[in-house]
């Protein structure tokens, strides 16, 4: 099984702004003054260009434009609802925010059909949403798909119980901590994984220092060892430049790629972006609008597709 696909599902935002349900937990929201149709259209442009630059690459994007109809401000990011494997399964799961569980349409699924993709089996966890139990997609959990293994900082919207579930339904073993950062002097719990780690094939950039359990972070390092990732650690304040929320994808001739935002690629050392680029060129590209209001960045916009082809 491989680590990195060339194709990729992306919403194409119709009312992205600042989700006054998500911000509750995720400290990297910020207000904006602008006004939120403004703000949409900053967002489609940067969603635009980015789009632009993989696609110049020979990554395959597949953009769905989000349903005006819905009112859902973060559909931008869709790998927290979804994620697709190469079995043909796609599974689906439970959303902290409600107005988040409206993203989950079953257009996508007949669009990537009508890409030619096969879909088996769908695995729905959303069904959890009831028992106020979450498991935010591969924002929540990160996949080592490659040595079956799945990485989880456990968080208000990462529940231990449903990722073991998911763990025992895809087989992967799952790695379980806790990820913090100081908000107002107090260390709380990084909202998803994906903001404080990136798995590459032969690399990971991580902010260890979030990972305040020493026997944890032990534990965290010695699996990516393990299975001979170079380690590349990020500061906080790196992290808060979402310099965790990188993915790394294959363009044309398998040539890979490490996507990232500007903020992101601005924020690390020459050092880091050296040894970044030993293993695979870095693609960036200015994301300020959606990172400052959706608190997320590059990898969330990109639901990976690794279904099989008809």
């Amino acid at each position: 099984m491989q680590q990195t696909t060339n194709t990729i599902l992306m919403i194409r935002p119709v009312r992205f702004r600042m989700n006054e349900q998500t911000a509750v937990n995720n400290y990297f929201q910020e207000e904006i003054d602008l006004k939120n149709a403004e703000i949409n259209k900053k967002a489609q442009d940067e969603f635009d260009a980015l789009v632009a630059k993989l696609r110049a690459v020979g990554i395959t994007v597949i953009v769905e434009e989000d349903d005006i109809v819905l009112d859902t401000p973060d559909s931008i990011f869709p790998n927290n609802w979804v994620s697709f494997h190469g079995n043909g399964d796609v599974a689906k799961y439970p959303m902290f925010a409600q107005n988040r569980r409206r993203e989950r349409r079953d257009q996508i699924f007949i669009r990537l059909e009508e890409e030619g993709f096969k879909i088996e089996n769908i695995i729905d966890y959303t069904a959890a949403e009831q028992e106020g139990v979450f498991l935010e997609g591969t924002g929540s959990l990160l996949l080592d798909r490659e040595n079956r293994k799945a990485y989880c900082a456990l968080s208000p919207r990462a529940d231990e119980d449903l990722f073991i579930e998911f763990c025992e339904d895809f087989e992967y073993s799952p790695i379980i901590f806790e990820a913090n950062q100081t908000v107002d002097g107090k260390r709380l719990p990084i909202y998803h994984t994906n903001v404080m780690m990136c798995l590459a094939e032969t690399f990971a950039v991580i902010c260890l220092d979030s990972i305040d359990d020493k026997k944890e972070r032990k534990s965290v390092v010695k699996h990516l060892k393990q299975d001979g990732k170079e380690i590349i650690p990020i500061s906080e304040v790196q992290m808060h430049q979402f310099a965790g929320n990188m993915l790394q994808l294959r363009g044309k001739d398998n040539q890979r790629y490490l996507i990232m935002s500007e903020a992101a690629h601005n924020s690390l050392t020459e050092n880091q972006i050296k040894t970044i680029e030993k293993h695979c060129p870095i693609i960036s590209s200015s994301l300020e609008t959606i990172e400052t209001c959706g608190g997320g960045s590059a990898r969330c916009m990109m639901a990976e597709v690794f279904l099989p082809k008809d």
